[in-house]
C-alpha cells in the first residue's frame, strides 16, 4: 500500500566504529533523577516515585550543533547517560533489565526552563519545555558488549571551560534496571528505545556562543556548540 505523502525519515542515532546506525523508536526521560537536582528543582527526593516525560526520536542530533531555539530567553542544560535498547517488553524484571541494553552514549536534554515553568504553573504537559528541535544533542552509541554496563563513575559538564555539572552515576535515585522496570510496567519498551536517565545537579542556562563538553566514564564525551 503506498503513502499519500512519503513517510518522515527513520529518526537514527550512529554506533561508535561501526557504519550501522541504531533506529531510534522512543525516548523516555526520567525526571529528578539525581537527589541534589531533584533539592534544586524544589522537591524531596525521598517523598517522589520516578516519573517520565519524552522527548521525539528526531530531537536527537549528533552533528555537535545546537540551535538556539524560539519562543524562550531561558534554555537549561542537562548532561545525562542514555541508554539504547535491542529489545523490550511488559514487567521486565529488574534482575533481566540489562539484558535488553544495547548501548550507552552521553547526551544532553536541553530544556526550555521558561515555558517549562509556566506549563508546571498552569498544570499543563511540558513537551514545549522539553521535546522542541534539537533539544537531544548526543553522542554516537558505544556497545554494552565493548564497555559493559556503567552502573558508577564521573558525569560531569564543562560551559565554556568551566565545570557546571558534576555527579557520579551509582548518585541516581533509581538505577536503570529500576527504570527500565517502572517503565515497562507502564508501557511497552521496545527495540529501538532511548532511555535519558537523568542529570545531576548544576543546571543552568546557555546562550548563543557558549562550548559545551559533557562526560559520562567508560561512555564517552560530547561536545556541543550553542549557535
Amino acid at each position: 500500500m503506498a503513502y499519500i505523502i512519503d513517510p518522515p525519515r527513520q529518526a537514527a542515532l550512529p554506533i561508535a566504529g561501526s557504519p550501522q546506525l541504531f533506529p531510534v523508536h522512543r525516548i523516555y526521560c526520567i525526571g529528578r533523577n539525581y537527589a541534589e537536582h531533584a533539592r534544586e528543582m524544589g522537591h524531596d527526593p525521598n517523598r517522589e516515585p520516578p516519573f517520565f516525560f519524552q522527548k521525539n526520536p528526531d530531537n536527537l542530533r549528533v552533528d555537535g550543533k545546537f540551535p538556539y531555539p524560539s519562543g524562550t530567553s531561558d534554555v537549561h542544560h542537562e548532561i545525562e547517560m542514555i541508554v539504547a535498547l535491542k529489545s523490550g517488553g511488559v514487567n521486565i524484571k529488574p534482575e533481566a533489565a540489562l539484558d535488553h541494553v544495547l548501548g550507552y552514549g552521553v547526551a544532553l536534554d536541553m530544556t526550555r526552563r521558561d515555558l517549562q515553568g509556566e506549563a508546571k504553573k498552569l498544570g499543563r504537559p511540558w513537551e514545549i519545555g522539553k521535546a522542541f528541535e534539537h533539544s537531544a544533542p548526543s553522542t554516537p552509541l558505544v556497545l554494552a558488549d565493548a564497555i559493559g554496563h556503567p552502573s558508577q563513575g564521573a558525569i560531569w559538564l564543562d560551559v565554556n571551560g568551566k565545570r557546571r555539572q558534576t555527579g557520579d552515576l551509582n548518585q541516581m535515585i533509581w538505577d536503570i534496571p529500576g527504570q527500565m522496570a517502572y517503565i515497562s510496567s507502564l508501557f511497552e519498551l521496545r527495540a529501538g528505545d532511548v532511555i535519558m536517565t537523568g542529570t545531576p545537579s548544576g543546571v543552568a542556562a546557555v546562550v548563543r556562543g557558549d562550548v559545551l563538553h559533557g562526560h559520562v566514564d567508560g561512555v564517552g564525551d560530547l561536545k556541543v556548540e550553542v549557535v
